[in-house]
């Protein structure tokens, strides 16, 4: 039988509660608490939507109006690390006891007219994957093996743990960026305003951007010798007979193209002009038939790049179109226009300096969120080792939340989880005699 992270009326609770939060308030114990009512109710929505059963989470979110709540903190916390996380890192008396805190604030990750605002974000993630892989700069850890940091810090640590938060900030804006690809897909898949398929089209000009995603394909690389591909958080080693195998991330790109160049209103909106006509045709040497046998949908996409090829479609028609506008970004960043340093003054005394006694109920709580039973259910593979990102055997017997390989890779990776391990063993056992 699945797990029940939250019941229906324990649902409807947390849906009714969320709220749209501040910029000051982020990483507050209202916005950890909100956090973890967004978690629990992820969760639930996962296991329903994966064991078939009734998705009363979605319902309750859109009966609700909560979707554009949801977008808004989304792009909160983007808005954050931009403009506050930087100021923050560069202030003489930040000095936190843990960066745990801050790690949380960096992980979290029937919409109507925010929906603009979503297209906005994940345009501004995609693009970011694109420059960094022209850079040839991904990231060289992963997010597996930045989960922990020293417990207290003093003076000759410091610069250490500002360092290791810049790191775990450009791990896991590179996932996040990942992960917006399967956002822009679905919006692609059900989309059929004008107003959010003019912003895709003539605004951001999303095809020309998911093309050199697939010409750069900034989840793959090669690392003496071997082919690595980034999946389910880590760098996997790619066996030979694999190569040629789509990932997730590949047919996210793909597909999202499929349905931006061959959907009729997308057709009509788009301007094959020159450029982006020689842009798009970059795509016929991808489609090979080992991909098509694997999307067999890309078979329509190759005759329409072979029409396209001979033939100057006409541009779009000129109208008249009363287009919305997204509005959050701007909100937030007018509202804070000038107050960026002293947010960043405010939430180093308020927020980021928590006590040993706050650092344990957050941890206590994050444990009964994240309990065994639940997250092996949302787990479908194997475990991942939290040190070398390979197949993992062997758990924490501590904490019982983090997998290894082997002893080598548990010991070489202790420095980095002993914190949050005994947070974690602690807040455990609290709940065990609470119970």
């Amino acid at each position: 039988m699945d797990p029940c992270v939250v019941l229906p009326g324990e649902g409807e609770g947390y849906v009714r509660g969320l709220e749209t939060l501040t910029l000051r308030e982020v990483g507050s114990h209202r916005w950890f608490r909100q956090h973890e009512y967004v978690e629990k109710l992820n969760m639930q929505a996962i296991i329903s939507a994966s064991s078939a059963h009734d998705e009363y989470i979605k319902e309750l979110l859109v009966a609700h109006g909560k979707i554009p709540t949801l977008i808004h903190e989304l792009i909160l916390v983007e808005v954050w690390k931009q403009k506050v996380f930087p100021i923050l890192c560069q202030l003489q008396d930040f000095n936190p006891k843990s960066t745990f805190p801050l790690y949380m604030v960096d992980s979290c990750e029937a919409a109507d007219d925010s929906v603009l605002d979503l297209v906005d974000y994940c345009h501004r993630k995609l693009t970011l994957l694109v420059s960094r892989a022209s850079r040839d700069d991904p990231p060289t850890q992963d997010r597996h093996s930045l989960a922990g940091s020293p417990g207290g810090a003093s003076s000759m640590q410091l610069l250490h743990l500002l360092q290791e938060l810049q790191i775990q900030n450009a791990a896991l804006e590179f996932e996040i960026s990942l992960k917006a690809l399967s956002v822009l897909r679905y919006i692609t898949d059900h989309t059929d305003s004008i107003s959010v398929i003019n912003r895709m089209l003539c605004t951001h000009n999303m095809p020309c951007v998911l093309v050199q995603l697939i010409d750069c394909c900034p989840w793959s690389r090669y690392r003496a010798g071997e082919v690595e591909k980034y999946m389910n958080g880590t760098w996997q080693k790619i066996s030979p007979e694999d190569h040629l195998r789509m990932s997730k991330l590949d047919g996210q790109v793909w597909l999202s193209l499929y349905n931006l160049l061959l959907k009729e209103d997308c057709q009509r909106k788009y301007d094959f002009n020159n450029f982006n006509k020689n842009q798009i045709l970059k795509l016929r040497s991808f489609l090979t038939e080992v991909l098509i046998d694997q999307l067999p949908n890309l078979l329509s996409l190759q005759h329409f790049l072979a029409h396209l090829s001979i033939t100057d479609p006409a541009p779009p028609k000129k109208e008249l179109i009363l287009e919305q506008v997204p509005e959050m970004w701007n909100h937030i960043v007018h509202q804070n226009a000038g107050k960026w340093k002293a947010i960043a003054k405010y939430q180093v005394k308020e927020t980021f300096n928590p006590s040993e006694n706050d650092l344990r109920q957050q941890a206590q709580r994050l444990a009964q969120t994240y309990s065994l039973d639940v997250m092996e259910s949302l787990i479908p593979e194997k475990p991942k080792c939290g040190c070398c990102g390979g197949e993992a055997s062997k758990r924490c017997s501590r904490c019982q939340g983090e997998w290894y390989c082997n002893r080598q890779c548990q010991v070489k990776h202790w420095s980095k989880h002993k914190t949050a391990c005994k947070l974690m063993a602690e807040a455990s056992e609290e709940i065990v005699n609470k119970h």
